[in-house]
């Protein structure tokens, strides 16, 4: 059964998530030995934004295991609906990340992502999404979309930029288990997108995004594509 929201639901994290968070998480610190730079920088209360690079399906697990405080994140519901053990694995292990399952699509379906998402940051909590919306396939950073900006002018919620680096070589594309190559997380100074203008501006959004922009590819030190990046027909999370 696919865990649905309706518009003005506040999804809870769970036990699941306080296992991975409690159990799970220290256990992965130790065996891969993240390098994290600037964890300070995450405000340990009120709402905020992680805007991250996208490298990688690994990346929805590393921020939430190296991150000082619970993180949520949308992923496509088809993770939450499979049937028999292998979708209960499933189901279990990405409610254990924080994951909040939406129906990936244009439309309806895309604002229904964005309204989740707001409804979980002003319940006041941690938010991860890719601007770039789907990984990048040749380690470029893919221009923003502006959903980050919208959702950060509309709530007030500080934006931090994450730099994710070499989470493409702990988890290759197509590889169904991690391997053990080190990666660096960097957590930049939040930033307050309040003085682009309202949400209602096109403008405001799109300069407010490329500044995020510009902040994570200073953390990753990625080459900047200067295009949108398509999302295939497998992407990860929205």
């Amino acid at each position: 059964m696919a865990m649905e929201h309706s518009a003005g639901e506040r999804p809870r994290l769970g036990f699941l998530y306080g296992f991975g968070r409690f159990v799970v998480a220290p256990v992965a610190r130790v065996l891969y030995r993240p390098k994290v730079i600037g964890r300070h920088n995450v405000p340990r209360e009120g709402a905020v934004i992680l805007a991250s690079n996208h490298l990688s399906f690994i990346d929805s697990v590393v921020i939430p295991v190296v991150a000082p405080r619970p993180v949520q994140f949308l992923a496509k519901s088809h993770y939450f609906e499979g049937r028999g053990i292998s979708g209960w694995i499933k189901r279990t292990f990405f409610g254990a990340i924080g994951a909040v399952g939406v129906r990936r699509g244009a439309g309806r379906d895309s604002q229904h992502a964005l309204e989740l998402s707001r409804s979980i940051l002003e319940a006041g909590n941690a938010f991860a999404l890719y601007p770039e919306g789907t990984r990048s396939l040749d380690g470029r950073l893919y221009r923003g979309r502006t959903g980050v900006a919208w959702l950060a002018l509309t709530t007030g919620a500080p934006v931090v930029p994450v730099g994710l680096i070499g989470t493409e070589r702990l988890q290759p594309v197509g590889s169904k288990a991690p391997t053990f190559a080190r990666v660096t997380v960097a957590f930049g100074e939040p930033i307050d997108v309040a003085s682009f203008g309202p949400a209602t501006s096109g403008k405001a959004r799109r300069e407010a995004t490329d500044a995020i922009m510009a902040a994570i590819q200073r953390l990753s030190g990625q080459t900047e594509a200067g295009v949108y990046n398509e999302a295939p027909a497998d992407a990860d999370t929205l």
